[in-house]
């Protein structure tokens, strides 16, 4: 599999795509990764890009293949219950969204788990439960740290250690973590995935992204850290170094 047919066929459909936006890998500045045949397509990045209208960013990515068409299978328990995920880790402090200052690294992430629901303010499935939602994609911000106890270099969700009350936003789903449930509902459109969120202007131009997709695990013994990061499929960048800017 090359890139360069992926992407003169994908320039050839864009008018056919049903978003208001392009897709990321026609769009000038985005972060731009080759095909990997060896990756699974529904994960395998070819572009990663973020724009903003007014005070909204949307954050896209354009894949291999079937943007969300790949979900975990469920072990039947929160303890090592799998969770897959799209993921913009970004440059803006976690404040910016309502968490403690400088606590890491502040992700924007379109995230699915069928053994657990993380957003309890919300009914994603409209069946008259908000308990009941996690196998259907939906976000979250989450603050990501450096944790070797996950594996030597690894990343996890930042655990909030018990006795502890810091800064977290108001759609907080009450887990020990820096974990926002926001009712942001990701698009997916054949290889494009979008999240439209929140952002206002005042923020700062100079809003720096990546595109990553992942897996994440809950600890088995369900104690910190709680939720790793366990396998990174792909990189927009290569190394995650941010060098997208969001467009103006």
């Amino acid at each position: 599999m090359t890139t360069k047919p992926l992407l003169a066929l994908l320039v050839l459909t864009a008018p056919a795509l049903a978003h208001d936006h392009d897709p990321a890998v026609t769009q000038p500045g985005a972060v731009l990764s080759p095909a990997d045949a060896s990756k699974t397509p529904a994960f395998d990045i070819l572009a990663s890009h973020a724009h903003r209208s007014g005070d909204q960013v949307t954050f896209h990515m354009t894949l291999a293949g079937d943007a969300g068409a790949e979900r975990p299978a469920p072990v039947g328990d929160l303890k090592a219950a799998p969770v897959w995920s799209y993921v913009w880790p970004t440059s803006l402090d976690p404040a910016t969204v309502g968490f403690e200052t400088k606590s890491g690294i502040l992700a924007l992430a379109a995230t699915i788990h069928p053994d657990f629901d993380d957003t309890p303010l919300y009914d994603e499935t409209g069946d008259g439960d908000a308990a009941n939602d996690g196998d259907v994609w939906h976000s979250h911000w989450v603050v990501l740290t450096p944790n070797d106890e996950c594996g030597p270099g690894a990343l996890s969700v930042r655990d909030i250690p018990e006795g502890e009350k810091p800064s977290l936003p108001a759609t907080w789903p009450g887990l020990p973590l820096f974990i926002d449930s926001p009712d942001y509902k990701p698009s997916f459109d054949g290889p494009e995935i979008s999240l439209t969120v929140d952002l206002p202007a005042s923020v700062g131009t100079e809003i720096a992204y990546d595109g990553v997709t992942s897996a994440l695990r809950v600890n088995a013994n369900l104690h910190a850290p709680l939720l790793c990061v366990t396998d990174v499929w792909d990189v927009a960048s290569g190394d995650l170094s941010l060098p997208g800017k969001v467009a103006e």
